[in-house]
């Protein structure tokens, strides 16, 4: 069973960074491509970027292409995201999750789920 821990929320000003990270523990040993989703106060959950086992792919909603990164140590067993430039549409409880079979850029396509962290931006 893979357990994911997010870490690196907060509250920013618009224009501010931050780094999320999700750390997996826990049958690790399976080729997991990662992802990030976000949800606000009265809406669905919704895919934000994503990342292939090895990296070489990443895919992006819109919305933050540009302004997220997504990045991925395997020797860490940690995904990131940089968000950059954060508006305060971007504020919403980021969750992390895993796919072993697929790369999850659904929320049906996720195996394994974080408990989300807050993110916060102030205009």
């Amino acid at each position: 069973q893979v357990q994911l821990v997010e870490s690196g929320g907060g509250s920013v000003q618009a224009g501010g960074s931050l780094r999320l990270s999700c750390a997996a523990s826990g049958g690790t040993d399976s080729s997991l491509a990662m992802g990030w989703f976000r949800q606000a106060p009265g809406k669905k959950r919704e895919f934000v970027a994503a990342i292939s086992w090895s990296g070489s792919m990443t895919y992006y909603t819109d919305s933050v292409k540009g302004r997220f990164t997504i990045s991925k140590d395997n020797a860490k067993n940690t995904v990131y995201l940089q968000m950059n430039s954060l508006k305060p549409e971007d504020t919403a409880v980021y969750y992390c999750a895993a796919s072993i079979l697929s790369i999850p850029t659904t929320t049906t396509a996720g195996d394994y789920w974080g408990h989300g962290t807050q993110v916060t931006v102030s205009s």
